[in-house]
Order: structure tokens, then sequence, then C-alpha cells
């Protein structure tokens, strides 16, 4: 079982964040206007989505540990209302963002992603929120964002018509454990991060097992 350390953390959030610019910039004027595994959701719309996320982050980290994400990974709810409500929260935040276009959100979501990755190195250890009697650190939480970069990585490449797998997805999963106690390894969700449900989106045949996990605890593939 690989270690969620700093050095691989932050390599693997890193590659997370230049494989989404990669493969933002295989869209097309027309692709962006297209559906994605979140099924509500064009991909301009996912590009926004993570623009809105990166900078969640930033406020969690401001505001830790008493932030809201804080507040409601106190309250100890389960899996499927935590999911339903971060849910409303990601719809509620898309629809407030002002308008502009897939890319234009990508690069604002890159810039915002590796600004918090250089904020988190001194505070690591230090504890972002609580989920029942679990303590999760900044470094934890990095290993969520980490995670849902690759993640959405996936989603995008869905939409291209493509496959993606991490190059280490075991780190991912490190990552995953380390920052999402509240929904763990091998208890998939009905819903997608996303807020949508669950789309078509197909894992390659060769898939590694640690990322199945991951497909699978995030609601991408049924179980």
């Amino acid at each position: 079982m690989s270690e969620w350390a700093p050095g691989p953390a932050l390599a693997a959030y890193h590659a997370g964040v230049m494989v989404i610019g990669e493969l933002a910039a295989q869209f097309t004027e027309q692709a962006w206007e297209g559906p994605t595994t979140c099924l509500e959701w064009r991909a301009a719309d996912l590009a926004g989505h993570l623009r809105c996320v990166a900078d969640d982050y930033h406020e969690y980290l401001d505001e830790a540990p008493v932030s809201r994400l804080a507040r409601l990974m106190a309250r100890s709810a389960s899996p499927e209302s935590l999911t339903r409500k971060l849910a409303r929260q990601n719809a509620a935040e898309l629809a407030a963002l002002a308008d502009a276009t897939g890319p234009e959100h990508i690069a604002a979501f890159m810039a915002s992603a590796r600004a918090y990755a250089d904020r988190v190195l001194p505070v690591w250890d230090l504890p972002h929120h609580r989920f029942g009697d679990t303590v999760v650190t900044v470094g934890g939480m990095v290993g969520a964002a980490c995670a849902e970069w690759h993640l959405h990585a996936w989603d995008l490449a869905a939409a291209l018509g493509k496959d993606y797998q991490p190059a280490s997805p075991e780190v991912l999963v490190a990552g995953w454990r380390a920052g999402m106690p509240h929904l763990p390894l091998g208890a998939g969700v009905a819903l997608a991060p996303c807020g949508a449900a669950v789309g078509g989106g197909v894992a390659g045949g060769a898939a590694d097992g640690a990322w199945l996990a991951l497909l699978h605890a995030s609601g991408r593939i049924p179980h």
C-alpha cells in the first residue's frame, strides 16, 4: 500500500492538473458544448466546475478547521446525504459563475490549483476538518483534491471518446483514503460528485484495480 506523503502526493497532484490541461487542449468549440459523463453538464460546465472547486479548496484552507466544509463534515452524515449536499453546492456555484469559455475556465482552474499546491506544504500536518472520529489533515485534503483532478480528467477523456488512467493509481488511492473518510473505497454512491446521475463512461479493460476502485467509489461506474 502506498503512503500518502508530500513528495509523491504533490507529484501526483500536479500530474492531475497537467493532464486536465492537456485534455482540454483537445476540445474544439463544438466539443465544449457536448455531453459528459455528468449527464446534466456540458464539457464547458465541467470546466467551470473545476474552476469553482479549485477556488473552494483555497476557501476551505483559509478557514480551516472551521470552514463550511468542516461544519458539514462534522455532522458525520451518510455518504449519500453528503454527496447530495455537495452536489447542490456544486450546482449553485456553477450557476453563479460568470460566463466564460471552456478554455478560460480551465486556465483559471490550473492557476488556482497550482497556487493551492504552493500553500499546503508548510501546514501539511495541521487539521483541516473532522469526520466522526477521523481528523483529516491539510495533507489529507490534498489527497481528496488530487483524486478529484484525476477523476475529472477521466470525465474529460470520456467526453472526447477516450479512456484515461493515471500513471500511479495506488498513490491516488492513498490520497483518497487520507482525504475522503466519508466515502470509503468499496462503498460506491448513486450520484457522481458532479451531482448528476452516473453516466455511460466505461473504463478500459486493462484498467488498474486501484483505479477501478476509485471509479466505483466516486460513482462513475457501477459495481
